[in-house]
């Protein structure tokens, strides 16, 4: 069977099995499944891709990542600190929808995979006694969340991108530092600005007695610093998500306790423990593992290269499907990257934006995004009210791209 009709069917059958409130982990288990039975139905093959997921660095440490990542939004939600610095943000800013666009663009800085969960219940705390529905909301927390993807240094996909085609982190910034800005405009254009309530202003804090000037400034960097502290653990130190984030974690413990802001240990860390997020994101991790023993991303990419289509038709179609499948920058880059090295050996900033912008689209619009998925359990969102809507602004982001991208193609 042709792997395009496989693949089809198999995104077809997550689909429904989505539209029957089918939990997104096993409804993305299901479609893999279902493209080993087309491909490949060899039993030793599902033990192969259980053993390599069971064995990958990047399997634990993207779920410590995010079970610590959980411990610290418990410490600093129940502390009081992720309130505390709303209020002097909006103190600040005078402006509701500026905190919740910022703030998840701010905290999609750190390079951690499903950090949305970090940012969620910033943009959840910022909008209480609003008329925002939670499909608002997870779709603002994952969209701005991902707004640097093209521009910081810090992103694995991009480092990993510019170290296989040989170009300059920095020229590939300049590229397509731009992208960034019209992705917030996009945002900001389709999903804050039509939002209708009233700003919480300044003025207002001074009459609420919960609003104390001095306690939310300190809950302000109590909530800032420890970001900072994963930053420079991560980029400076070398430590990887899961430890940067577990020592960061144990850390404010006493911090809190110190500044007169504990949270019991036993909310802390066994509160964090959360099955459904555990199930899910192992869920897709199998999932991309079964694509890999079975050939299929192996087969995609042959068939793209065969296609007598045009070079940066053939990357952009194939980083846009790969991102589909894989969900993570990681994947399309290390599947397509390789192939734009050897199309263009002396390093073309033109074809490098197409796969990189086009690979982000790809796993901006698909349920195997961990970030999508840890934003729809927070909220416990829709997950086809909050989809569509990306897929519209995604749709739009790519149509200026390539448009930009054909009137401006240097090579």
């Amino acid at each position: 069977m042709n792997i395009f009709v496989v693949l089809a069917l198999a995104m077809l059958l997550i689909i429904v099995a989505l539209r029957k409130k089918v939990p997104i982990g096993p409804a993305i288990l299901a479609g893999g499944l279902l493209i080993w039975v087309a491909i490949k139905p060899e039993i030793p093959l599902l033990g192969e891709a259980a053993k390599q997921m069971f064995t990958m660095q990047r399997t634990y440490d993207l779920l410590f990542a995010l079970y610590f990542v959980v411990c610290l939004e418990i410490e600093l939600r129940k502390s009081g600190c992720l309130k505390g610095m709303v209020q002097y943000l909006n103190h600040l800013i005078h402006s509701t929808k500026v905190t919740m666009a910022v703030m998840p663009a701010f905290l999609g800085l750190l390079p951690s995979v499903g950090g949305a969960r970090f940012s969620a219940p910033i943009v959840d705390n910022a909008s209480k006694g609003m008329t925002i529905t939670a499909e608002q909301k997870a779709t603002i927390n994952f969209w701005f969340r991902h707004i640097f993807e093209f521009s910081s240094p810090i992103i694995p996909g991009m480092i990993l991108a510019c170290s296989i085609v040989g170009v300059g982190v920095g020229d590939v910034i300049i590229h397509l530092v731009w992208v960034t800005a019209l992705m917030f405009a996009i945002g900001w254009l389709m999903f804050v600005r039509p939002m209708k309530f009233e700003d919480l202003r300044a003025q207002n804090m001074g009459e609420d007695p919960d609003f104390d000037l001095a306690r939310n400034r300190m809950d302000f960097w109590l909530s800032i610093l420890p970001v900072a502290a994963v930053f420079l653990l991560m980029v400076f130190g070398g430590i990887g998500a899961a430890v940067s984030m577990g020592v960061v974690a144990a850390a404010m413990f006493f911090v809190l306790m110190g500044t007169n802001r504990a949270v019991p240990i036993k909310d802390i860390f066994i509160g964090a423990i959360e099955w459904k997020l555990l199930r899910d994101v192992t869920c897709i991790l199998f999932f991309i593992q079964l694509l890999d023993v079975t050939g299929v991303l192996g087969q995609v990419v042959e068939s793209f290269k065969a296609a007598p289509l045009p070079t940066p038709v053939i990357i952009a179609g194939l980083s846009f499907l790969i991102g589909v499948l894989t969900g993570m920058s990681q994947g399309h880059v290390a599947i397509v990257m390789p192939i734009v090295a050897l199309l263009a050996p002396a390093g073309s900033l033109d074809l490098v934006g197409v796969a990189l912008v086009f690979g982000v689209g790809g796993q901006m619009i698909t349920p195997t995004h961990v970030c999508l998925i840890v934003s729809l359990d927070y909220f416990k969102a829709d997950f086809f009210k909050t989809l569509v809507p990306v897929i519209v602004a995604e749709a739009l982001l790519l149509g200026v791209f390539s448009a930009y991208s054909y009137l401006t193609w240097a090579g």
